[in-house]
Formats: structure tokens, C-alpha cells, sequence
């Protein structure tokens, strides 16, 4: 595949903010057309792309992004519907693609929805506007690959983030009848592939494709199998006819923190059956060897922040691209799922290596710093159900190694004098680290003390919960108890001096 230079609209959205770093993987030169740069600004390809501030909706600035450019991406779409939705939708991709047409464009590649087989007059103003998108883009002369693709799993995609928390956060629910439809669900990885793969067809392939992945499940069949891959029991799911889509979207945006804007159209797309009709595009793009993505395996990619325990920001310091399935800076607030925590910051006057020492004698015989009485009763209680509670100790009082046990807690990650973070093995429904992290400052250091619990299933947010009151006693305390041990203690040149 030779370098191709390409413009990615909607970059700062969620397949756009995945697709930049593919395409630089694979050699591309990348610009951005963005509304507001400042979104890019913690996204780790930033550097790389060139980024140009212009609304799409800007002629001027339209052409100035597809000048010199051989192949635009363009990811623009509004999921939140209004009354003029479809008349923008239609504005903005036509002067985009009068702008194309004036241009070296030698191809446009557009992500749609994947519309039902019914007239386009009884599809929602929301599907109708992506159908039309694509019919727009296509009458610009340049040649046109229209993907059209139904729910995209992958963390931070709107229909993924409705599935999980409606099946995490229900363990028994009443539902309306569109989770008996049909739809064939897609992973972010193949969708990906598709998209970088369009750069390479043909200059007289000009069409839609609908592209999907190798099953056709029900939106029930799709929440139980959710439940499956993350270790959940089977949801009690009892469909009735009476809940129309505009309540159902209340009644997601009551149990979810997907707002009610975004899961009206959502809801109403999911009411026709979404199912492929043809897989043509394998002509151009031929399947993976191992075939596509299926839709077991598309979850546990999804859920690979909560499996693999990597509650830091991945891609703080990435320097290549992470999984499509990785969680992005530039990701809603409420998507990737869960995540409670319990975040206490303290200045100290002490050195960095004077917190460290004090925080790496945690637990064991040293205790938490404060409220011990409440670690030994959590840790009782740990054992009254079959935990490992208190008992174990520690090795070494004052210096731990990543693996080992530190009472009912693991050390997960060691970067002295830097970071350290205890993965939790107590039973609890859900998983639970304690990372202390610290940083020079000009007066001495700063210490960051985070509590993280993700929860699994009703049970574990009512967990949280019922002990986070118990917090206010325990964290400030601990993070307190930390910094002032670490005053008090000798430094280097004391022990020298004596």
C-alpha cells in the first residue's frame, strides 16, 4: 500500500479518533479538519497529523482541508436529532462535495447506517439523513465508497455503551419489543479495516457496501451474550409491545448514562430489522484468514480495559497506535463503561523519594496510615466470606516488588518514586485498585491518592455505594497519614550526618 495523503473529518469523534492512527500505521499522511483543535490536544497522534481549525460548513475552509489531498474520509454526522436535522445533515456533505469536486480527489469514503429494507418516508429522520449523506457525496463525481454498517461494538460506540450498561445495570428488566429485532452487529476492528482498505479500490468502484460482521442476532440475544463474556448471570428479559421508542429512550436515559438525545435515534434505528444484504465488498477487500470478528470476541476486545485491569489512561504516553477496542481521551464521558473513584491530593514539603519510601510501607505491619479499625473489620469480613482478609501480611515492611501480596491487595505496577498501584483481591462484586501517584513540585512533591472500582452487575454498584459513605473516614485519613510520615521521617542527609 503506497502513502497516500488523506483528510479525516469528525477526527475528534469515535471511529475518526481510531482511524487516524491506523491510517499512520500504514504509512498515510493524515490531515485533520477539526471545529475546535483543543479536543486533539491529549490524543497521542496529535504531532503527527496535520491539523487544520475550519467548520465543515465553511466552503472556504472545506477547500483549503481537500487541497493536495487524495482521499477524504468524511465521518461527519450529528447522532443527536433536532428538527432540522436533515436539512443540515444535507447542506454540509453538499457543500462538501461541491468543494470535492473541484479538487485532486481521487476518492471520498463515507461510514453510514446501514438502513432497512423499507421506504426511506417510514425510516427515522436520523437514518434518513445518513441515506441521503451518502446519495449527496456519491452525485460529487468522485468516486464514492459508502460503508453502511449497523450497531459497531467497540467501546465508546453509542450502541455499544446502551448495550453494556443496560445489561450490566439490569439484571432483570422489562423491554420493549425492538430487542427481538435482527440486526449484524460489527466490531470497530473490522470496520477499521474496511475504511483504511478503501484507499486501494478501484477508480470505477463507486457504490455503497453494507458491511457487517458474521452473526445476525437479536438486540436480546446480543445483551445475554454480553452477559456471558463479562461473567455476568443470564438477564431476566421480559419484551412487551406497549413502550413506544420515544419512551424506551426515556427509559434508557433513566437506567444509563447515555443521554436521551443520543438514544432516541438509536432506539428508533433499532426498531426495522438491520441486516446485510450483500457482502460484496469482500470482492476488494477480502475477509481476514481467520474471519471476521465475531461478536463474542468483539465484546471481550471491548472489555479489555476492565479484563486486563489497565485503569491508567493507556494512551498517556503511547507512542504507537493502541487497539481499535482502547478507550480514547476524545471518547465521551459516559461511554467505557462504570468506573467509581475516590481521588485525594495532597501537597507535601517532602521529596518525591521521601512520599515514595512512605507510601511503598503500606499495609502489613505498618497499617493504612489511618482508621485501621476499619481495615481490620473489612478485612474480617473478607474472611467471614471465604476472602483472604488481613492474614497475609506482607514480605518485606518497607519494600514491595510488583506480583507480590501486600494483605488483601496485589501489587499490580512499582515505578519508584513515581507509581504504585495495589490491585485488590478481596471478594467484592467488581474490581478495585489503590494507586498512589507523585510528582516534584517546586515546594517539595504532591501526592495523588485514587480509589477505583469497577463494578460487575447491580450488585457491585450497590456495593460502592453502601461503602463509599465509609471513604470520607478512610481516604483523606490515609492520604493525610502518608504525606505526614513522609515529613517526618529522616532524609538522606540526616542519616549521613548522624
Amino acid at each position: 500500500m503506497s502513502p497516500t495523503n488523506c483528510l479525516v473529518t469528525g477526527a475528534t469523534g469515535y471511529v475518526g479518533g481510531r482511524l487516524v492512527p491506523q491510517l499512520l500505521a500504514q504509512g498515510h499522511r493524515v490531515r485533520v479538519m477539526v471545529r475546535n483543535p483543543e479536543r486533539l490536544r491529549d490524543l497521542p497522534w496529535v504531532d503527527d497529523v496535520d491539523v487544520l481549525a475550519g467548520d465543515a460548513g465553511d466552503a472556504s475552509a472545506v477547500r483549503a482541508a481537500l487541497a493536495d489531498m487524495d482521499v477524504a474520509y468524511y465521518l461527519l454526522h450529528s447522532i443527536q436529532e433536532g428538527p432540522d436535522l436533515e436539512e443540515t445533515e444535507h447542506r454540509i456533505a453538499q457543500a462538501f462535495a461541491d468543494a470535492a469536486a473541484q479538487s485532486e480527489l481521487t476518492r471520498i469514503v463515507y461510514l453510514g447506517g446501514l438502513a432497512p429494507a423499507i421506504p426511506e418516508a417510514e425510516m427515522s429522520a436520523h437514518m434518513r439523513s445518513r441515506v441521503d449523506v451518502g446519495q449527496v457525496l456519491r452525485s460529487s463525481g468522485i468516486p464514492t465508497a459508502e460503508f453502511r454498517a449497523a450497531v459497531i461494538i467497540g467501546s465508546g460506540s453509542a450502541s455499544f455503551e446502551m448495550l453494556r450498561y443496560l445489561t450490566e445495570r439490569l439484571p432483570a428488566m422489562i423491554t420493549p419489543r425492538w430487542v427481538r429485532q435482527q440486526t449484524q452487529p460489527i466490531a470497530i476492528r473490522d470496520v477499521l479495516r474496511y475504511l483504511v482498505g478503501a484507499i486501494d479500490l478501484p477508480a470505477d468502484v463507486s457504490r455503497t457496501f453494507e458491511i457487517g460482521g458474521p452473526e445476525v442476532l437479536t438486540y436480546q440475544e446480543m445483551m445475554q451474550r454480553y452477559a456471558v463474556v463479562a461473567g455476568l448471570r443470564p438477564r431476566i428479559i421480559l419484551p412487551i409491545n406497549l413502550l413506544t421508542p420515544g419512551l424506551s429512550s426515556h427509559w434508557v436515559n433513566v437506567v444509563t448514562p447515555v443521554p436521551r438525545a443520543i438514544a432516541r435515534p438509536l432506539v428508533q434505528s433499532l426498531r426495522h430489522p438491520s441486516v446485510c444484504s450483500e457482502h460484496d465488498i469482500a470482492r476488494w477487500i477480502p475477509d481476514p484468514a481467520d474471519g471476521l470478528v465475531s461478536f463474542d470476541d468483539a465484546v471481550r476486545l471491548a472489555l479489555t480495559r476492565i479484563q486486563d485491569a489497565e485503569v491508567a489512561t493507556r494512551w498517556s504516553g503511547a507512542s504507537q497506535p493502541g487497539a481499535p477496542s482502547d478507550p480514547l481521551p476524545s471518547d465521551p464521558t459516559w461511554s467505557g463503561g462504570s468506573m467509581y473513584e475516590d481521588v485525594r491530593e495532597v501537597s507535601s514539603s517532602a521529596s518525591p523519594d521521601q512520599v515514595w519510601r512512605a507510601v511503598e510501607r503500606i499495609g502489613g505491619e505498618h497499617g493504612y496510615y489511618a482508621a485501621d479499625f476499619m481495615w481490620r473489620i473489612r478485612g474480617l469480613l473478607d474472611r467471614l466470606i471465604g476472602g483472604v482478609g488481613l492474614r497475609r501480611g506482607r514480605r518485606d515492611p518497607d519494600v514491595l516488588a510488583v506480583g507480590e501480596a501486600v494483605d488483601f491487595w496485589r501489587v499490580e505496577e512499582r515505578l519508584p518514586p513515581r507509581l504504585l498501584r495495589l490491585r485488590a483481591e478481596m471478594r467484592n462484586p467488581g474490581l478495585a485498585w489503590l494507586e498512589f501517584t507523585i510528582t516534584a513540585t517546586d515546594s517539595g512533591s504532591s501526592l495523588r491518592q485514587r480509589a477505583v472500582f469497577l463494578p460487575r452487575g447491580l450488585a457491585g454498584h450497590a456495593y460502592w455505594w453502601i461503602v463509599s459513605p465509609f471513604h470520607a473516614f478512610v481516604f483523606p485519613g490515609m492520604a493525610k497519614g502518608i504525606v505526614e510520615r513522609a515529613e517526618s521521617a529522616p532524609t538522606a542527609s540526616d542519616t549521613m550526618a548522624a
